[in-house]
């Protein structure tokens, strides 16, 4: 195994350690497929998500979309009301190579884009998430991944070198957002691609 030149792994959460996906909560509540897909892509949208993630309340968000979707009132509430539900489990691959790094004395930490009032959702249920030296969350901090800004206090925060560290996210867009700020930026695919990735960069042995 090569001598790992980086000692610090920097996961995101969604995507990458939790299989989140708000079809999971919708289609017990929508049944035609389409309907879904077209409720999804119009009205709680990935850009309307994203401002709860930047630090926008629930109640707010809901506010500004039953103003015009006066008949969807019921699906809105329950995108924050019912969140728990959108997160189907671990990611088991991801989590087996998280407890991996973590029995090799890797320093581990999280970099997510979340809600911060409903990432506590996620601490009360993934035991793993306490593995982690700190977590940045972005609802918590108000701005949001790719902004170097979070990278930033990020490093800041926990005393963190880019250098030194790799950082795991589902979203390219936001890996290349690390790399560009000096960190080893992976983009996630699946569990086995990550691992022969950490074995290339001497994190993890066969």
């Amino acid at each position: 195994m090569p001598k790992p030149s980086r000692s610090t792994v920097v996961f995101d959460l969604g995507g990458v350690l939790i299989d989140w996906n708000p079809r999971y909560l919708y289609r017990k509540l929508i049944a035609d497929e389409a309907a879904m897909e077209e409720f999804l892509a119009t009205v709680c949208t990935p850009d309307w998500n994203e401002c709860q993630d930047a630090g926008r309340s629930f109640a707010e968000a809901a506010a500004l979309l039953k103003a015009t979707h006066v008949d969807k009132t019921h699906l809105i509430d329950a995108f924050g009301a019912r969140f728990d539900e959108m997160m189907a489990g671990p990611i088991a691959g991801s989590v087996d190579i998280l407890g991996e790094l973590r029995a090799g004395g890797v320093a581990l930490y999280g970099l997510t884009n979340w809600s911060a009032e409903t990432y506590p959702l996620a601490l009360s249920r993934f035991d793993f998430l306490a593995w982690f030296r700190g977590v940045v969350v972005s609802g918590e901090v108000g701005v949001i991944k790719p902004d170097p800004q979070i990278y930033r206090l990020l490093f800041e925060r926990f005393a963190i070198a880019p250098v030194d560290a790799v950082y795991i996210d589902d979203n390219p867009r936001n890996a290349a957002a690390a790399s560009a700020l000096g960190m080893h930026g992976i983009a996630f695919t699946d569990p086995p691609a990550l691992r022969r990735e950490l074995m290339a960069l001497g994190l993890l042995g066969a």
